[in-house]
């Protein structure tokens, strides 16, 4: 396990999560996205900690960008158990839960690793077009093992979440490089087929799929940032990043730090949110999911095998 020397100083600090504050929820649902502040201890920052770190070190055919940058590994918490305990035993269910003020399903997770030095950006997208789901209950838990600050972390385009517009994703191949993929891809849409299937989860990448030119393109955010109400924050070890699926949100890059930003990123929906194929999906369907044929409109808790409850509010 490698704790970056500022979580080593704060191991016996006591950080528990407080009530969320009505206002904070207020600010999600108005804004997109909002921090807590200490919402997970020392010991839940070391088992985020060490999870992240198993996974760097064991790289699978879901993970992107091994050696470079930027590393994304899709679907971590199947292969660490200290993810999975985070996800199962932690307090982010219950957190995303009372913001949304819903009962709420896991969906998936991600890994994101930068290496220490210059930090690479993220490019500005929406999270909800790379999948094949669809609803307003879609959120997004952002949880950190390093401190990040406000140049290296997460920022959104306040509001974003309201837009009612779905962009296309910055990723997978130009149609027009691969005409004949391209026509396979509009055949298998057109009979039903998911685009991208289960032998995904043993090679996967971000050009499994191809930019979809029905949706319309992102508007170039970082070239006019001014034209834009950008919300951003520093990061510390424990806080919570709440932000919805269809926000329009980034990473920036270029400050150097000195240690790695190691990220975790959990994927929660509400009961509006059903299944949806989308021509732009890039991120392969949980693997259980595909035994069920999901077809448009049924909700996730259709699926409960796959996607078990995994909070919902107490009655009073």
């Amino acid at each position: 396990m490698r704790l970056s020397p500022y979580w080593s100083n704060l191991m016996s600090a006591d950080s528990s999560c407080q009530p969320i504050d009505p206002q904070d929820i207020a600010a999600f649902h108005r804004d997109g996205a909002v921090l807590l502040k200490n919402c997970l201890d020392p010991y839940w920052v070391n088992i985020l900690t060490q999870g992240l770190d198993f996974i760097h070190d064991h790289p699978d055919g879901m993970s992107a960008g091994v050696n470079m940058p930027l590393r994304i590994d899709q679907f971590p918490a199947k292969h660490s158990p200290d993810l999975q305990h985070l996800l199962d035993d932690s307090p982010i269910a219950e957190i995303v839960g009372t913001v949304l003020s819903a009962p709420v399903r896991f969906y998936m997770d991600q890994m994101f690793y930068k290496p220490p030095g210059p930090i690479f950006p993220s490019a500005w997208h929406q999270d909800t077009s790379y999948y094949n789901i669809e609803g307003h209950q879609v959120i997004r838990a952002w949880v950190c093992a390093d401190p990040a600050p406000r140049d290296v972390s997460i920022e959104v385009v306040r509001g974003s979440h309201l837009w009612n517009i779905t962009y296309r994703p910055p990723v997978g191949m130009d149609p027009a490089q691969d005409p004949e993929g391209a026509a396979r891809l509009e055949r298998d849409f057109a009979e039903g087929k998911i685009l991208i299937g289960p032998e995904a989860h043993e090679q996967w990448t971000y050009f499994d799929s191809f930019l979809d030119p029905s949706l319309p393109p992102l508007p170039n955010i970082e070239a006019n940032r001014e034209s834009f109400d950008i919300l951003g924050w520093d990061y510390a070890p424990g806080d919570v990043l709440l932000f919805h699926g269809n926000i329009l949100h980034s990473a920036r890059g270029g400050a150097e730090l000195p240690h790695p930003r190691r990220a975790h990123a959990s994927l929660w929906a509400g009961p509006d949110v059903h299944y949806l194929r989308r021509r732009s999906q890039a991120i392969p369907d949980p693997l259980k999911l595909y035994d069920f044929a999901p077809r448009d409109g049924q909700h996730l808790s259709d699926f409960n095998e796959v996607f078990p409850l995994a909070w919902e509010p107490r009655l009073a």
